[in-house]
């Protein structure tokens, strides 16, 4: 579980280095104020799934840590990613592909709650 602690460690360092980017150059950088609010949105799911990435690894019982932690990661990287790719480069496709992440968000969410109160059987 440390590689996931630490996975979950870097996305948080991630998520404060984008959301200062995203305070400090982005609006610069882009003439679309809408990016900026999308680029919010991104920071705000990337920030709030690390943390969550950390306590999963330590706590939840091992038969649903993996189905959590892969759902919370791979949920963080397609939503928050896609999201912060569409600001940067434009491509308005790249939104298609971001439900997706939400949906994978939600299944590391279900995961977490069916672990919740289960015998640990590490």
């Amino acid at each position: 579980m440390i590689k996931w602690s630490r996975f979950g460690a870097w996305a948080g360092f991630l998520a404060v280095v984008l959301g200062a980017f995203g305070a400090h150059g982005l609006a610069t950088m882009l003439k679309d104020s809408g990016r900026v609010e999308t680029w919010e949105t991104a920071v705000l799911y990337h920030i709030v799934h690390a943390p969550m990435l950390l306590v999963v690894a330590r706590f939840a019982p091992s038969r649903a840590r993996g189905l959590a932690l892969s759902g919370f990661a791979s949920g963080m990287i397609v939503f928050s990613g896609t999201l912060y790719l569409l600001c940067v480069t434009g491509k308005t496709w790249l939104g298609a592909v971001t439900p997706i992440g939400g949906v994978l968000l939600l299944v590391g969410w279900a995961a977490t709650a069916f672990a919740v109160g289960a015998p640990r059987g590490d």
